[in-house]
Protein backbone atom coordinates (compact mmCIF):
# COMPACT_ATOMS: atom_id res chain seq x y z
CA UNK A 1 0.00 0.00 0.00
CA UNK A 2 1.26 3.52 -0.49
CA UNK A 3 1.19 7.10 1.17
CA UNK A 4 0.53 10.49 -0.98
CA UNK A 5 2.73 8.89 -2.20
CA UNK A 6 5.88 8.42 -0.11
CA UNK A 7 8.54 6.52 -2.69
CA UNK A 8 8.24 9.92 -5.06
CA UNK A 9 11.58 10.84 -3.30
CA UNK A 10 14.92 11.00 -5.51
CA UNK A 11 16.76 7.84 -5.99
CA UNK A 12 19.91 7.71 -4.57
CA UNK A 13 20.89 4.34 -4.41
CA UNK A 14 23.81 3.73 -4.93
CA UNK A 15 26.21 0.97 -3.27
CA UNK A 16 28.07 3.69 -1.57
CA UNK A 17 26.04 6.52 -0.90
CA UNK A 18 26.68 8.50 2.29
CA UNK A 19 25.06 7.31 5.75
CA UNK A 20 21.57 9.54 6.01
CA UNK A 21 20.57 10.84 9.37
CA UNK A 22 24.28 12.74 9.44
CA UNK A 23 23.42 15.41 7.18
CA UNK A 24 22.91 18.71 8.85
CA UNK A 25 21.96 22.12 7.57
CA UNK A 26 23.52 24.64 9.80
CA UNK A 27 23.58 27.11 6.78
CA UNK A 28 20.57 27.77 5.65
CA UNK A 29 22.34 29.55 2.41
CA UNK A 30 23.44 25.82 1.21
CA UNK A 31 19.87 24.87 1.38
CA UNK A 32 20.23 23.63 -2.44
CA UNK A 33 23.77 21.63 -2.35
CA UNK A 34 22.11 18.69 -1.24
CA UNK A 35 18.37 16.66 -1.87
CA UNK A 36 18.27 16.12 1.68
CA UNK A 37 18.69 17.07 4.87
CA UNK A 38 18.78 15.53 7.92
CA UNK A 39 16.61 15.59 11.88
CA UNK A 40 15.33 19.49 10.53
CA UNK A 41 14.54 21.35 13.31
CA UNK A 42 11.19 22.99 12.98
CA UNK A 43 10.68 26.75 15.02
CA UNK A 44 7.44 27.29 16.79
CA UNK A 45 6.11 29.18 13.65
CA UNK A 46 6.32 26.36 11.19
CA UNK A 47 4.74 24.37 14.09
CA UNK A 48 2.30 26.56 14.81
CA UNK A 49 1.31 27.31 10.85
CA UNK A 50 1.49 23.10 10.26
CA UNK A 51 -1.10 23.27 13.12
CA UNK A 52 -3.37 25.66 11.76
CA UNK A 53 -3.26 24.26 8.59
CA UNK A 54 -4.54 20.99 9.47
CA UNK A 55 -7.37 22.37 11.74
CA UNK A 56 -8.51 24.38 8.60
CA UNK A 57 -8.14 20.98 6.38
CA UNK A 58 -9.89 19.53 8.31
CA UNK A 59 -13.21 21.37 9.07
CA UNK A 60 -15.03 19.98 6.47
CA UNK A 61 -15.27 16.30 6.81
CA UNK A 62 -16.56 13.76 4.33
CA UNK A 63 -19.93 12.57 4.38
CA UNK A 64 -20.78 9.33 5.73
CA UNK A 65 -22.33 7.45 2.85
CA UNK A 66 -18.82 8.61 0.80
CA UNK A 67 -16.95 7.14 3.86
CA UNK A 68 -19.06 4.06 3.86
CA UNK A 69 -18.25 3.50 -0.06
CA UNK A 70 -14.32 4.42 0.92
CA UNK A 71 -14.50 1.38 3.73
CA UNK A 72 -16.45 -1.12 1.72
CA UNK A 73 -14.99 -0.70 -1.24
CA UNK A 74 -11.10 -0.08 -0.34
CA UNK A 75 -9.86 -2.97 -2.39
CA UNK A 76 -11.18 -1.66 -5.76
CA UNK A 77 -9.63 1.69 -5.19
CA UNK A 78 -6.18 0.00 -4.50
CA UNK A 79 -6.89 -1.89 -7.10
CA UNK A 80 -7.71 0.49 -9.76
CA UNK A 81 -4.27 2.35 -8.45
CA UNK A 82 -2.19 -0.69 -9.38
CA UNK A 83 -3.88 -1.02 -12.64
CA UNK A 84 -2.80 2.10 -13.73
CA UNK A 85 0.55 2.36 -12.35
CA UNK A 86 1.63 -1.31 -12.17
CA UNK A 87 4.87 -1.76 -10.86
CA UNK A 88 6.26 2.10 -12.01
CA UNK A 89 4.86 3.59 -9.49
CA UNK A 90 7.40 3.24 -6.29
CA UNK A 91 11.08 2.88 -6.50
CA UNK A 92 12.66 -0.84 -5.04
CA UNK A 93 13.60 -0.11 -1.40
CA UNK A 94 17.37 -0.63 -0.95
CA UNK A 95 17.52 1.49 2.05
CA UNK A 96 15.65 -1.12 3.74
CA UNK A 97 18.83 -2.84 4.59
CA UNK A 98 20.09 0.48 5.93
CA UNK A 99 17.29 1.24 7.94
CA UNK A 100 16.61 -2.24 9.33
CA UNK A 101 19.95 -4.41 9.25
CA UNK A 102 17.44 -7.42 10.76
CA UNK A 103 16.90 -8.11 7.17
CA UNK A 104 20.25 -8.57 5.63
CA UNK A 105 21.83 -11.74 5.31
CA UNK A 106 22.18 -14.15 7.92
CA UNK A 107 25.45 -13.23 9.04
CA UNK A 108 24.59 -10.02 11.15
CA UNK A 109 21.98 -11.65 12.69
CA UNK A 110 24.08 -13.18 15.19
CA UNK A 111 25.64 -9.94 16.22
CA UNK A 112 22.10 -8.42 16.05
CA UNK A 113 20.60 -10.75 18.66
CA UNK A 114 23.61 -10.21 20.74
CA UNK A 115 23.45 -6.60 20.84
CA UNK A 116 19.92 -6.92 20.97
CA UNK A 117 19.87 -8.63 24.45
CA UNK A 118 23.20 -6.44 25.61
CA UNK A 119 21.42 -2.87 24.91
CA UNK A 120 17.99 -3.59 25.17
CA UNK A 121 17.12 -1.52 28.02
CA UNK A 122 19.28 1.47 26.98
CA UNK A 123 18.13 1.22 23.55
CA UNK A 124 14.49 1.45 24.99
CA UNK A 125 14.86 4.52 26.91
CA UNK A 126 17.23 6.45 24.49
CA UNK A 127 16.31 6.06 20.98
CA UNK A 128 12.56 7.38 21.87
CA UNK A 129 13.99 10.64 20.53
CA UNK A 130 13.19 12.57 17.40
CA UNK A 131 17.50 13.12 16.39
CA UNK A 132 18.12 9.41 16.00
CA UNK A 133 20.97 8.86 13.48
CA UNK A 134 20.96 6.50 10.32
CA UNK A 135 17.72 7.67 8.97
CA UNK A 136 16.94 7.72 5.15
CA UNK A 137 15.26 9.81 2.59
CA UNK A 138 12.87 7.46 1.09
CA UNK A 139 9.53 7.11 2.71
CA UNK A 140 8.64 4.82 1.98
CA UNK A 141 17.26 -9.06 13.42
CA UNK A 142 17.05 -11.13 14.60
CA UNK A 143 16.32 -10.60 18.12
CA UNK A 144 14.91 -14.13 17.88
CA UNK A 145 16.87 -17.03 18.46
CA UNK A 146 17.20 -19.83 15.22
CA UNK A 147 14.49 -22.33 17.20
CA UNK A 148 14.71 -24.47 13.96
CA UNK A 149 17.81 -25.94 12.81
CA UNK A 150 18.27 -25.63 8.65
CA UNK A 151 16.64 -28.02 6.19
CA UNK A 152 15.98 -28.18 2.54
CA UNK A 153 14.44 -25.44 0.99
CA UNK A 154 10.52 -25.31 0.42
CA UNK A 155 9.24 -26.97 -2.57
CA UNK A 156 7.21 -24.53 -4.75
CA UNK A 157 4.18 -23.63 -3.64
CA UNK A 158 0.89 -24.09 -5.97
CA UNK A 159 -0.19 -20.72 -7.12
CA UNK A 160 -4.10 -21.86 -6.26
CA UNK A 161 -3.23 -22.25 -2.82
CA UNK A 162 -2.94 -18.25 -2.95
CA UNK A 163 -6.80 -18.25 -2.08
CA UNK A 164 -7.25 -21.27 -0.43
CA UNK A 165 -4.66 -21.27 2.02
CA UNK A 166 -6.25 -18.26 3.98
CA UNK A 167 -9.27 -19.98 5.24
CA UNK A 168 -7.76 -23.17 6.53
CA UNK A 169 -6.59 -24.31 10.43
CA UNK A 170 -2.59 -23.76 9.22
CA UNK A 171 -0.99 -26.72 10.55
CA UNK A 172 2.27 -26.39 12.87
CA UNK A 173 4.08 -28.76 10.53
CA UNK A 174 2.32 -28.19 6.85
CA UNK A 175 2.58 -24.31 5.70
CA UNK A 176 4.51 -22.63 3.16
CA UNK A 177 7.99 -22.25 3.91
CA UNK A 178 7.68 -24.58 7.13
CA UNK A 179 10.85 -25.72 6.69
CA UNK A 180 12.70 -22.55 6.56
CA UNK A 181 14.64 -21.37 9.49
CA UNK A 182 14.01 -17.42 9.53
CA UNK A 183 10.85 -16.03 8.19
CA UNK A 184 9.79 -12.47 7.44
CA UNK A 185 6.40 -11.53 6.49
CA UNK A 186 5.74 -7.57 4.77
CA UNK A 187 1.58 -6.76 4.97
CA UNK A 188 1.07 -4.36 2.41
CA UNK A 189 3.42 -5.34 -0.09
CA UNK A 190 2.17 -3.52 -3.03
CA UNK A 191 4.11 -4.65 -6.02
CA UNK A 192 7.21 -6.11 -4.03
CA UNK A 193 9.41 -2.90 -3.42
CA UNK A 194 10.18 -4.40 -0.40
CA UNK A 195 10.35 -8.40 -0.86
CA UNK A 196 12.23 -8.45 -3.96
CA UNK A 197 15.34 -6.32 -3.00
CA UNK A 198 15.33 -8.52 0.33
CA UNK A 199 15.70 -12.00 -1.69
CA UNK A 200 18.14 -10.13 -4.14
CA UNK A 201 20.11 -9.19 -1.29
CA UNK A 202 19.55 -12.04 1.29
CA UNK A 203 20.92 -15.33 -0.39
CA UNK A 204 20.35 -17.36 3.27
CA UNK A 205 19.45 -20.76 2.41
CA UNK A 206 16.86 -20.38 4.84
CA UNK A 207 15.34 -17.87 4.84
CA UNK A 208 11.37 -17.69 2.96
CA UNK A 209 9.46 -14.13 2.97
CA UNK A 210 5.52 -13.95 2.93
CA UNK A 211 4.19 -11.18 1.57
CA UNK A 212 0.40 -10.06 1.33
CA UNK A 213 -1.60 -6.77 -0.31
CA UNK A 214 -5.03 -5.87 -0.52
CA UNK A 215 -5.28 -5.60 -3.73
CA UNK A 216 -5.45 -9.12 -5.74
CA UNK A 217 -3.88 -6.95 -8.97
CA UNK A 218 -0.79 -6.32 -6.62
CA UNK A 219 -0.48 -9.46 -5.62
CA UNK A 220 -0.82 -10.73 -9.37
CA UNK A 221 2.20 -8.43 -10.14
CA UNK A 222 4.11 -9.79 -7.55
CA UNK A 223 3.73 -13.40 -8.74
CA UNK A 224 4.67 -12.45 -12.75
CA UNK A 225 7.35 -10.70 -11.79
CA UNK A 226 10.65 -12.76 -13.40
CA UNK A 227 12.00 -12.56 -9.85
CA UNK A 228 9.35 -14.59 -8.03
CA UNK A 229 10.75 -17.63 -6.71
CA UNK A 230 7.78 -19.82 -5.20
CA UNK A 231 10.81 -22.03 -3.55
CA UNK A 232 11.64 -18.36 -1.27
CA UNK A 233 8.40 -16.17 -0.94
CA UNK A 234 4.67 -16.95 -1.20
CA UNK A 235 2.60 -14.30 -2.06
CA UNK A 236 -1.36 -13.94 -1.06
CA UNK A 237 -4.19 -11.75 -0.94
CA UNK A 238 -5.13 -10.60 2.45
CA UNK A 239 -7.14 -7.61 4.61
CA UNK A 240 -5.27 -7.22 7.78
CA UNK A 241 -8.22 -6.17 9.14
CA UNK A 242 -10.87 -9.21 8.28
CA UNK A 243 -11.01 -10.47 11.66
CA UNK A 244 -12.35 -13.86 9.96
CA UNK A 245 -9.40 -14.85 7.62
CA UNK A 246 -6.06 -16.30 9.02
CA UNK A 247 -2.07 -16.06 7.83
CA UNK A 248 -1.07 -18.85 6.38
CA UNK A 249 1.40 -19.17 9.12
CA UNK A 250 1.07 -20.87 12.84
CA UNK A 251 1.37 -18.68 15.46
CA UNK A 252 4.48 -17.96 16.91
CA UNK A 253 6.57 -19.04 13.64
CA UNK A 254 7.94 -15.47 12.24
CA UNK A 255 10.95 -13.73 12.71
CA UNK A 256 10.18 -10.44 11.35
CA UNK A 257 6.99 -8.42 10.18
CA UNK A 258 7.63 -5.59 7.80
CA UNK A 259 5.09 -2.38 7.75
CA UNK A 260 6.15 -0.21 5.39
CA UNK A 261 3.53 2.85 4.55
CA UNK A 262 0.69 0.08 4.99
CA UNK A 263 -1.01 0.89 9.11
CA UNK A 264 -1.77 4.35 7.86
CA UNK A 265 -4.23 3.57 5.17
CA UNK A 266 -6.65 1.62 7.20
CA UNK A 267 -9.69 2.99 9.44
CA UNK A 268 -8.01 4.31 12.94
CA UNK A 269 -10.20 2.00 14.78
CA UNK A 270 -8.98 -0.95 13.69
CA UNK A 271 -5.55 -0.89 13.77
CA UNK A 272 -5.02 -1.83 17.41
CA UNK A 273 -6.92 -5.70 16.63
CA UNK A 274 -4.66 -5.68 13.12
CA UNK A 275 -1.82 -5.29 15.56
CA UNK A 276 -2.65 -8.15 17.98
CA UNK A 277 -3.46 -10.27 15.38
CA UNK A 278 0.30 -10.17 14.11
CA UNK A 279 2.25 -9.96 16.75
CA UNK A 280 0.39 -13.54 17.77
CA UNK A 281 2.35 -14.53 14.77
CA UNK A 282 5.83 -13.32 16.01
CA UNK A 283 8.66 -15.89 17.58
CA UNK A 284 9.73 -15.06 21.00
CA UNK A 285 12.18 -12.47 20.18
CA UNK A 286 10.58 -11.80 16.84
CA UNK A 287 10.31 -8.04 15.61
CA UNK A 288 7.73 -5.50 13.79
CA UNK A 289 9.55 -3.07 11.78
CA UNK A 290 7.31 0.03 10.62
CA UNK A 291 7.96 3.23 8.76
CA UNK A 292 4.82 5.38 8.33
CA UNK A 293 3.06 8.77 8.12
CA UNK A 294 4.32 11.21 10.59
CA UNK A 295 1.97 14.28 12.04
CA UNK A 296 2.39 17.13 9.92
CA UNK A 297 4.30 15.65 7.50
CA UNK A 298 4.00 18.16 3.97
CA UNK A 299 1.16 15.53 2.33
CA UNK A 300 -0.89 15.76 5.18
CA UNK A 301 -1.23 19.60 4.74
CA UNK A 302 -1.11 19.48 1.10
CA UNK A 303 -5.31 17.78 1.84
CA UNK A 304 -7.93 20.19 0.78
CA UNK A 305 -10.90 21.01 2.52
CA UNK A 306 -13.48 18.22 2.20
CA UNK A 307 -10.66 15.43 1.98
CA UNK A 308 -10.98 14.94 5.85
CA UNK A 309 -12.48 11.56 7.01
CA UNK A 310 -11.66 12.15 10.80
CA UNK A 311 -8.98 13.74 12.83
CA UNK A 312 -5.88 13.07 10.95
CA UNK A 313 -7.28 10.68 8.54
CA UNK A 314 -7.76 11.47 4.86
CA UNK A 315 -9.25 10.31 1.20
CA UNK A 316 -6.66 10.80 -1.46
CA UNK A 317 -8.12 12.00 -5.33
CA UNK A 318 -7.97 8.14 -6.01
CA UNK A 319 -10.25 6.88 -3.01
CA UNK A 320 -7.00 5.22 -1.07
CA UNK A 321 -6.87 6.18 2.34
CA UNK A 322 -4.10 8.00 4.58
CA UNK A 323 -3.18 8.40 8.44
CA UNK A 324 -0.46 10.61 10.29
CA UNK A 325 0.47 9.42 13.00
CA UNK A 326 2.15 10.85 16.08
CA UNK A 327 5.18 9.46 17.79
CA UNK A 328 2.95 7.79 20.44
CA UNK A 329 0.34 6.23 18.79
CA UNK A 330 2.60 3.29 17.00
CA UNK A 331 3.97 2.71 20.83
CA UNK A 332 0.60 2.17 22.32
CA UNK A 333 -0.33 0.05 19.64
CA UNK A 334 2.43 -2.24 20.08
CA UNK A 335 3.05 -2.19 23.48
CA UNK A 336 -1.13 -3.20 23.82
CA UNK A 337 -0.47 -6.22 22.05
CA UNK A 338 2.85 -7.12 24.71
CA UNK A 339 5.66 -5.94 22.12
CA UNK A 340 8.40 -4.05 23.66
CA UNK A 341 9.77 -0.74 22.19
CA UNK A 342 13.42 -1.32 20.38
CA UNK A 343 13.28 2.15 18.09
CA UNK A 344 10.87 4.62 18.34
CA UNK A 345 11.75 7.77 16.31
CA UNK A 346 10.53 10.97 14.16
CA UNK A 347 12.36 11.53 11.15
CA UNK A 348 11.83 14.84 10.08
CA UNK A 349 13.67 15.27 7.36
CA UNK A 350 13.96 18.08 4.31
CA UNK A 351 13.79 17.05 1.01
CA UNK A 352 14.95 19.60 -2.15
CA UNK A 353 13.63 19.96 -5.89
CA UNK A 354 17.21 21.98 -7.13
CA UNK A 355 15.96 21.66 -10.24
CA UNK A 356 12.50 24.18 -9.42
CA UNK A 357 14.29 25.05 -6.18
CA UNK A 358 11.75 23.94 -3.89
CA UNK A 359 12.11 22.73 -0.31
CA UNK A 360 9.94 19.74 1.05
CA UNK A 361 9.56 19.26 4.88
CA UNK A 362 8.94 15.50 5.60
CA UNK A 363 7.87 14.01 8.96
CA UNK A 364 8.15 10.24 8.87
CA UNK A 365 7.26 7.35 12.21
CA UNK A 366 9.98 4.76 12.27
CA UNK A 367 9.68 1.92 14.89
CA UNK A 368 10.82 -1.56 15.92
CA UNK A 369 9.54 -3.34 18.47
CA UNK A 370 10.17 -6.67 19.79
CA UNK A 371 8.14 -9.75 21.53
CA UNK A 372 9.29 -10.53 24.97
CA UNK A 373 11.40 -13.57 24.85
CA UNK A 374 10.39 -14.61 28.25
CA UNK A 375 6.87 -14.03 29.33
CA UNK A 376 6.71 -11.86 31.92
CA UNK A 377 4.85 -14.32 34.16
CA UNK A 378 8.25 -16.28 33.78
Amino acid sequence: MAGSYPEGAPAVLADKRQQFGSRFLSDPARVFHHNAWDNVEWSEEQAAAAERKVQENSIQRVCQEKQVDYEINAHKYWNDFYKIHENGFFKDRHWLFTEFPELAPSQNQNHLKDWFLENKSEVCECRNNEDGPGLIMEEQHKCSLKSLEHKTQTPPVEENVTQKISDLEICADEFPGSSATYRILEVGCGVGNTVFPILQTNNDPGLFVYCCDFSSTAIELVQTNSEYDPSRCFAFVHDLCDEEKSYPVPKGSLDIIILIFVLSAIVPDKMQKAINRLSRLLKPGGMVLLRDYGRYDMAQLRFKKGQCLSGNFYVRGDGTRVYFFTQEEPDMLFTTAGLEKVQNLVDRRLQVNRGKQLTMYRVWIQCKYCKPLLSSTS
